[in-house]
């Protein structure tokens, strides 16, 4: 059911002989008459400035659907969001088939550089360890030898201490 419009001023409604009906940027009807008592530019009800609006078939239907039953306007936004769902949902679903594409062809390609890996890897000799390799100084660049390692002691590197056997 519609919400009845009536003037906020005389309460008049609308009928056949009755004056048109505005509405006012504030928020208020009022019939023709009415709206003519008062001032230009101010509203007759809560006298603040407002612009006034001619109610009409032809009106904007956001402004009309104020005048509308909520169960109407339930029954239209109702149909309107199940057809943006329904859109938003066959979207969603075309860009997942897209995505799910690519990653088949990601896995494609991964398990293929992975073989020719395992390959390469086959067709090299095997590396023989050495047990060097495993040495305290091999794993950590930062360590110095000791002083016997290399078989010298840490006086024949340095020239101001000569060496009693020369």
């Amino acid at each position: 059911m519609a919400v009845p419009v009536f003037c906020n001023a005389c309460f008049c409604e609308p009928s056949q002989a009755a004056p048109r009906f505005s509405l006012t940027s504030c928020g208020h009807v009022m019939c023709e008459l009415c709206l003519q008592k008062g001032k230009k530019d101010e509203c007759l009800i809560c006298r603040t400035p407002c612009r006034t609006l001619l109610l009409s078939k032809q009106t904007n239907p956001d402004i009309q659907s104020l005048f509308m039953g909520l169960d109407v306007l339930c029954n239209q936004y109702s149909k309107e969001i199940t057809q943006i769902s329904e859109f938003q949902e066959k979207h969603r679903r075309h860009l997942i088939a897209y995505q799910k594409q690519k990653i088949l062809k990601l896995e494609e390609s991964l398990k293929k550089a992975t073989q020719q890996l395992h390959q390469i890897q086959r067709m090299k000799p095997p590396q023989q360890i050495t047990p060097q390799a495993f040495s305290s100084t091999s794993r950590n660049p930062l360590s110095f030898p000791s002083k016997k390692q290399n078989g010298y002691s840490s006086y024949s590197l340095h020239p101001s201490h000569a060496s009693t056997s020369e």
